[in-house]
């Protein structure tokens, strides 16, 4: 059977078209900002539901034209704590004739961590799982085969943006105080960390996609078909300093860093530093696969 599965993230809605039995046929992501001007109010605006119906149109067709006999939908960060995500959720089962499943921030890191497991091989030892949303952080500690702890964070790059102020580039001041918030609102993480002790984080998606891309650009790893790759810690280093000094303009030309993520970035790589840092993190790797593709591991086994 051929099926699709829709994940609506706050920045991102993405779509994977697969067979049960088979090769995954087909992905694609849409930029649709569903959190956008949302954050304080707690509210998704008319705008950005525009923007999500526009996507979930697109994403659909695209689905249908493979040939797709089931749709899965899920919802995350910015739908689950929305006042008006109900009449979202309600809006699209009444436009597009699809449930919405809106997810927890625990069911979506099992979820990640699922899809992060089918992408490369996770040590036997403790492992460090983040996956960077515009709402939420996931973060979990988990080897290859079972999940030891794992918490999600309120520590989305969009919600982080629109609580803080980040000037262009960010001053001194500013990233103090967003380092001193982000270690406040983690600390469930570093005593998970200071028992369980991983060394080798593995990123999903998003920011880490960058990463990824832009280490390609530079040639510092090869480009290829695999779905995951190495991120040498130095080089994300070199690169972390690069993002928290420069503008909007000067990020604007480095290659291989998305279009969405030229201001993201910047909260997205405080974040992962501080992981690096306080946890003596020694290897790290990108995965393609998040959600979308943990949920068809899923119903595979």
């Amino acid at each position: 059977m051929i099926l699709a599965v829709i994940d609506m993230g706050t920045n991102t809605f993405n779509l994977l078209v697969a067979q049960t039995d088979g090769p995954i046929l087909y992905e694609s992501k849409l930029p649709v900002k569903l959190g956008e001007g949302g954050f304080t109010q707690k509210t998704i605006t008319t705008q950005a539901m525009e923007r999500a119906f526009s996507a979930i149109s697109l994403h659909l067709d695209k689905a249908k034209e493979l040939g797709a006999e089931k749709i899965f939908a899920f919802a995350t960060s910015m739908v689950r704590d929305s006042i008006n995500g109900a009449d979202f959720t309600r809006l699209v089962k009444q436009k597009f004739s699809i449930d919405v499943d809106v997810i927890s921030g625990r069911r979506e890191a099992e979820l990640i961590f699922k899809g992060v497991r089918s992408a490369l091989t996770l040590n036997s030892e403790p492992n460090l799982v983040v996956d960077i949303g515009g709402g939420s952080n996931e973060t979990i500690i988990a080897d290859a085969n079972q999940i030891f702890w794992l918490e999600s964070f309120k520590l989305g790059v969009t919600r982080i943006m629109e609580h803080f102020r980040i000037s262009d580039p960010i001053t001194k001041q500013e990233l103090q105080a967003l380092e001193q918030y982000m270690l406040k609102v983690l600390e469930p993480l570093w005593a998970a960390a200071e028992r369980f002790r991983p060394t080798l984080m593995a990123g999903s998606s998003g920011s880490f996609d960058s990463f990824r891309k832009i280490l390609v650009q530079k040639k510092v790893i090869a480009q290829n078909a695999l779905p995951w790759a190495e991120i040498p810690v130095e080089e994300y280093l070199q690169l972390h300093n690069f993002f928290i000094s420069s503008n909007h303009a000067e990020r604007l030309t480095l290659q291989g860093l998305d279009p969405i993520r030229i201001d993201l970035i910047v909260p997205a790589s405080i974040f992962v530093n501080l992981l690096v840092q306080k946890m003596g993190i020694r290897k790290m790797f990108q995965s393609d696969y998040s959600l979308k593709e943990g949920f068809l591991a899923e119903l595979i086994q």
